[in-house]
């Protein structure tokens, strides 16, 4: 079991959070311009870096989403940030 510290409610379990995106991912528009194969390389391929990232999570009980900062080998997590830039 792995503890992530929601920037509102504190530490928890980690079966409480979903992961939500990339950080920083730019969605494609305009919607009604972008191209079949454009949106389904936006919807289905992430970077999945190696090592340090910055993704999106959702605390599914407080229902709040932030930003989580982490290494994807050691499973470390350096921060976890509201995205108004309060830092847990």
């Amino acid at each position: 079991m792995q503890l992530f510290s929601c920037p509102f409610c504190g530490s928890r379990d980690e079966t409480e959070f979903v992961f939500g995106a990339e950080a920083g991912k730019t969605r494609p528009e305009p919607a009604a311009e972008v191209s079949a194969d454009t949106w389904g390389r936006y919807l289905h391929f992430a970077d999945n870096p190696r090592g340090p990232t910055r993704e999106i999570w959702q605390h599914v009980t407080c229902g709040e989403f932030f930003l989580m900062e982490r290494d994807t080998v050691s499973h470390a997590v350096a921060a976890t940030v509201d995205l108004r830039g309060d830092k847990a």
